[in-house]
């Protein structure tokens, strides 16, 4: 994300809230929900995009209905933690569309993973044919999600503007 001095006032966090509920509202009702009219409106979202404050607009799918059944959470840790072996595993896991999320970590192990995959099937054909085959990996470890009980891509802003 850019470096940026952009300061959020109470209408552009309205509008960021909105906006992160349902990107494909109206500048007209988003106006409206914001209470300013609509060039202001329009004008504030542009700047926020052209700030780097709201990155993209996507549509979140519902992965059941992709037949996607099976979110894991997967704890990699490497041989060595030096830059070199980060770039082979940061590399390697940036090509695989089942890896949603990939973090580098502090505590036991390296990096979390966050897979979606059809069936446990796949789960053991990504570990066995991917994962290990990372010449850096030396240990992994999974964790099944059994349920989901709360899932926002909705970023908190109640810090801002205080």
């Amino acid at each position: 994300m850019p470096e940026t001095s952009f300061t959020l006032d109470a209408t552009s966090i309205r509008i960021l809230n909105v906006l992160q509920e349902n990107c494909e509202i109206s500048n007209n009702d988003l106006a409206m929900a914001a209470g300013i009219s609509a060039s202001p409106c329009w004008r504030r979202v542009n700047e926020m995009k052209n700030q780097g404050v709201i990155q993209r607009s996507v549509a979140i799918v519902n992965p059941l209905a992709l037949g996607l059944a099976v979110n894991v959470f997967v704890h990699v840790s490497l041989t060595h933690q030096d830059k070199h072996s980060l770039e082979i595993f940061n590399k390697a896991v940036k090509t695989r569309s089942e890896v949603m999320e990939c973090y580098l970590m502090s505590g036991e192990s390296d990096y979390m993973l966050r897979i979606v995959v059809e069936d446990l099937m796949k789960f053991q054909e990504l570990i066995l044919d991917f994962l290990t085959k990372i010449p850096v990996v030396s240990n992994i470890r999974s964790s099944f999600a059994l349920s989901q009980i709360k899932y926002t891509t909705a970023l908190p802003t109640g810090h801002l503007g205080k």
